[in-house]
Parts: structure tokens; C-alpha cells; sequence
């Protein structure tokens, strides 16, 4: 006569509600810059915009004056052209503006299943693969944006362009956002760190810390901005102390000088990234580098958004 078998115990049944974390945490990492036979623009779940961030891709070459090792974009996959056809981009976003009006939208994955606080509208963002102030007719992908926000009444969503912030001097650039400051527009410039060594170890440019700086500070002075600024664990160690310190005396330089800062983002790592020894802080972590921001600067406005598997409040 055999042995009865041992019963094992049976798994915990998954809940709904961890199901649609998990689904929201996968859509937040999740930023394809294709969406089905859309060449430009494509739709995304920001947990900084939190809601629709619609994208438009002015650098579909890849090609950017830095390459951050947090980056997430894959430059070892050739991109599929190399131009940018402004009557094919108006056409896209368009439609992709029609799908969000009508709520069309929510009906595609990972859509879907998102909480319905998060069915809004939040902005149309330049971001995409490179730097998209880099791109020589920026001025007019931005009335591009601006005409078709108003033909879709969509008086109250913003126009973001996500940027490092070392191209504002340009004529084409300088008109573009003249535009967007008349369009509810809002400008996200990049600042990651506080002195040459570290800037230089997470953004590898050969562009002066020093331009980035004089850069925002012109910004900042003509419009109010937001900055944003993303801390990680490089091989295994997080944001010193000290660089910490130095980034938030940059910080205070700046609106010492005029720059009129409305937000700061301090986020981490949501993403795969371009550097294997690159990690996102945990909660903990981030929340200790917050605390210290707002003891340093009370009187400035700041967000923290944490990485996938941690709050997405």
C-alpha cells in the first residue's frame, strides 16, 4: 500500500486589487515610443503627469547630446528613419488627441485597466529619443501642438517639453517656447547633480555643467519652470551626501539669480536602463533625500516619485 501524499499548501490567491497595482506598475514602466503604425506619437501612462501623456517624438534618429546611463532608450536597435515628416506628426497626433477625447483610448491595452482617476488628459509632452529642443524646426512642432490642442478644445492641457536644458539660446527654440508660454506650456529642464564630477558620471556629455546652469537660469527668469531630477544607486552606492548638498546649493544659486522654479521632481529609476550597474533608490532612500530638500528649501514646491514595486500614490 503507498503513502498518502503530503498535501501542499495552496497559493494565496492574488487579489484584484494587487492585480491592478501590478498592471498599473507595469504600465508606468512601460514607455514604447511606438504605438501601433504611429511613426512620432505615442501614449503613455506618466506617473509624473498622472494620467495621459501624450508623446511626440522629434528624434526618431536617436540622436542626443547626452547619453545618461539611466537613459531608456535602446540605441543598439537602428531607428526606423530619420526624418521627421511634420504633415505625418500632425496627422498622428491628431488622431491620437481624437482617441482621447472620444475615451477611445481606455479601451486598448495597457489602458484598459487603469483606475479611472487616472482617465484624464494630462499634457502633450516632447520627449521621445534624444533632445527634442535639438531639433531644428522645433518652433513649428510646436504650433503644431498649440493648433490642434485648441481645434480639440483642450484649452487646459499643458504642452511639456522634457529637456536638458542646454539649447534655450537657440532662435528656434527661443520662438517655440515663446509659443508654448501662450499655450500653456511648461518647460521640465533636466538638473541630476550638483558639481562637474558627478554631472559628468550620469549625464556623459562634454557639455559644461556650467552651460546647463546658465541655461536654466535664462529659462527660469523669462517663465517659470519645473526642474527635474532623477536620483539613483550607481554600483551599488546612492546619491553621496555631500553631491546632495552641492545640488541643492545649485539650486538656491539659481533662484538667487531669477529663476523662477514652481516644481521640483525628485524621482528614481522606473525603467530599464542604458547601464546594468545603474539601480533606483528605494523609498526610504528617496524619501531621506526629500526631507532634506525641503528642510534646505521650505518654500519650494516638490514631488517625489518612487520607482516600480514601491508607492505609486
Amino acid at each position: 500500500m503507498s503513502e498518502t501524499p503530503e498535501k501542499t499548501a495552496a497559493p494565496e490567491p492574488i487579489s484584484l486589487a494587487a492585480r491592478a497595482t501590478s498592471t498599473l506598475q507595469q504600465a508606468f514602466a512601460a514607455h514604447p515610443r511606438v504605438w501601433r503604425d504611429f511613426h512620432y506619437v505615442y501614449p503613455v501612462l506618466s506617473r509624473r503627469s498622472r494620467g495621459l501623456s501624450i508623446g511626440v517624438n522629434l528624434n526618431i534618429d536617436k540622436a542626443c547630446n547626452f547619453d545618461c546611463i539611466y537613459c531608456c532608450v535602446d540605441r543598439t536597435i537602428p531607428p526606423p528613419r530619420k526624418d521627421v515628416d511634420l504633415a505625418q506628426l500632425r496627422d498622428e497626433l491628431d488622431q491620437m488627441l481624437g482617441l482621447a477625447v472620444s475615451g477611445d483610448i481606455w479601451r486598448h491595452p495597457p489602458f484598459d485597466r487603469a483606475p479611472q482617476h487616472l482617465w484624464r488628459i494630462n499634457d502633450i509632452a516632447f520627449s521621445g529619443d534624444g533632445e527634442p529642443t535639438a531639433y531644428p524646426r522645433f518652433d513649428e512642432a510646436c504650433r503644431i501642438a498649440a493648433d490642434l490642442k485648441r481645434s480639440n478644445g483642450l484649452r487646459d492641457v499643458k504642452i511639456v517639453v522634457i529637456t536638458n536644458a542646454t539649447m534655450f539660446d537657440r532662435p528656434a527654440v527661443q520662438r517655440g517656447l515663446k509659443l508654448l508660454d501662450e499655450n500653456q506650456g511648461e518647460v521640465w529642464a533636466k538638473l541630476d547633480a550638483g558639481t562637474e564630477a558627478y554631472y559628468r558620471l550620469i549625464d556623459r556629455t562634454s557639455i559644461p555643467l556650467q552651460r546647463v546652469l546658465g541655461q536654466i537660469l535664462a529659462c527660469g527668469r523669462d517663465r517659470p519652470i519645473v526642474i527635474q531630477s532623477l536620483f539613483m544607486c550607481v554600483r551599488g552606492q546612492p546619491t553621496p551626501d555631500a553631491e546632495f548638498d552641492a545640488y541643492l546649493d545649485r539650486l538656491q544659486e539659481l533662484i538667487a539669480g531669477g529663476c523662477r522654479i514652481q516644481l521640483v521632481q525628485l524621482y528614481t529609476i522606473a525603467r530599464q536602463t542604458a547601464e546594468r550597474y545603474v539601480a533606483p533608490l528605494n523609498a526610504t532612500q528617496l524619501d531621506r533625500l526629500a526631507a532634506r530638500f525641503h528642510q534646505r528649501l521650505p518654500d519650494v514646491p516638490a514631488q517625489t516619485y518612487y520607482g516600480v514595486g514601491e508607492t505609486l500614490a
